[in-house]
């Protein structure tokens, strides 16, 4: 996969691979982003499973700018390249999902990622990641990458290994076992 980082300004970081455009989310974004996280199969993995408050939501948007500005990453919305359907039959520029890093505990930064439903199983999951860690081991510089995932959680967990992170650790989380994994250059 190529992956192409165009940038805009100081702060403006577009990542763009085969099916994907992945453009920091904006407060412009939070309706869209609300819709989203609130799907409780979007939300059943995440936020431990409950939906965000519009101001949470606000807070996000907010810390994802001031990471981006502080440390060149954050959230980004994934979107399919116009011009074509997707697989789902999602139609290019419609919203597939998030991915992002952000800090996980003191150990590190973590990826995460978010879908819609109707493109679960095409491979947009494994993508969006693959972008955001490429970005964070390259053009950022960190020196690992971390994941945390919930245990029951076996769709994640086959993303997580296709783009190559390895267990190091289960902790407790809110709703039971969390693994988290890490990639090193």
């Amino acid at each position: 996969m190529r992956l192409r980082l165009a940038t805009s300004g100081a702060v403006e970081h577009v990542l763009i691979t085969q099916r994907l455009v992945l453009t920091p989310v904006a407060d412009t974004d939070q309706a869209e982003l609300a819709a989203h996280w609130t799907d409780p199969d979007v939300r059943r993995f995440l936020f431990d499973g409950t939906a965000l408050s519009p101001a949470q939501i606000t807070q996000t948007v907010a810390d994802s700018a001031a990471s981006f500005t502080a440390h060149g990453y954050g959230l980004w919305l994934a979107r399919g390249r116009g011009g074509h359907d997707e697989p789902g039959g999602h139609r290019g520029e419609s919203l597939v999902g998030t991915a992002g890093l952000r800090p996980l505990d003191d150990l590190g930064v973590e990826v995460l990622y978010s879908l819609t439903p109707a493109v679960w199983g095409h491979g947009f999951a494994t993508e969006a990641a693959r972008a955001v860690i490429d970005h964070a081991l390259g053009t950022v510089g960190l020196p690992e990458v971390l994941a945390e995932v919930d245990e029951g959680n076996t769709a994640s967990i086959r993303v997580i290994n296709r783009l190559g992170l390895t267990p190091f650790a289960t902790v407790q989380g809110e709703l039971g076992p969390l693994i988290r994994y890490r990639l090193r250059p």
